[in-house]
């Protein structure tokens, strides 16, 4: 059993990013952007609306105050401006789903914030404790063996370990940096092996044929990367025809 999760919502205005109605059909999780990084409160709507009808579990999906830069670039901000920004999001996310009758059932961190939460101990634990303070019942996902994980222990939240099918891996866990070769995984077939092989084993192959141990409870596609939707078919194909059950963690 693992959950199946993707990062949606992500359409700003006139601009649509990906096909959030494919992907909904077909993922269990899906965290929606909270209109920091991307999202505004139509597509917040149409995605907390999606959910609902999908059964599927609604995360929150909080980002650096980063539209310019879809969250992806490294801000200095402060854990209290982060701890803030936080609750802001989640707030404004869960508000829109209270309305479409659903509640936010989860948090994971977007982009660059995403990174910076993985090894930055203060920041780690400003994040985990606005969420307890906000809901103690709301999971954290996020990277194994991270300082948010550690901050999500200290803090009394549940943590689910999240690992990528459609990114590359190097030896210590990381991801490969965007832009380098081998960062992002395109091809559905390969995908598909790589969660298969995730699912099965709880590790994967790094970039220098190395083996990463996970664990994961969750495995990620975003719903950006070209071919999305066929590629999140291919891995939720896979998996159910290895007799992996595709259920929400959350």
């Amino acid at each position: 059993m693992i959950d199946l999760n993707s990062d949606l919502g992500e359409s700003f205005g006139a601009w649509r990013v990906g096909d959030d109605e494919a992907m909904f059909a077909i993922v269990s999780s899906a965290n929606v952007a909270c209109g920091f990084h991307a999202g505004d409160p139509l597509t917040m709507a149409e995605s907390a609306g999606r959910a609902a009808r999908h059964g599927v579990a609604l995360g929150a999906h909080p980002g650096y105050r980063d539209l310019v830069g879809f969250g992806r670039r490294a801000l200095d901000t402060s854990p209290a401006e982060i701890a803030a920004e936080l609750l802001v999001q989640l707030g404004a996310l869960d508000g829109v789903a209270r309305g479409a009758g659903i509640r936010v059932r989860y948090v994971k961190a977007h982009g660059a914030l995403y990174h910076r939460l993985a090894a930055d101990e203060p920041a780690a634990h400003a994040f985990a404790e606005a969420i307890a303070r906000y809901d103690a019942t709301l999971p954290v996902l996020g990277p194994p063996s991270s300082a948010l994980e550690r901050a999500a222990d200290a803090a009394g939240l549940r943590f689910a370990r999240e690992a990528f099918v459609d990114r590359g891996y190097v030896a210590d866990g990381s991801l490969v940096p965007r832009g380098e070769p081998g960062a992002v995984v395109d091809d559905p077939a390969a995908a598909a092996d790589r969660a298969l092989e995730l699912a099965e084993t709880g590790g994967i192959t790094a970039d220098d044929g190395s083996r990463v141990e996970l664990a994961p409870d969750s495995l990620c596609l975003h719903g950006d990367t070209p071919g999305a939707v066929g590629m999140a078919r291919a891995v939720r194909d896979a998996l159910e025809a290895a007799g992996v059950e595709i259920r929400a963690f959350a």
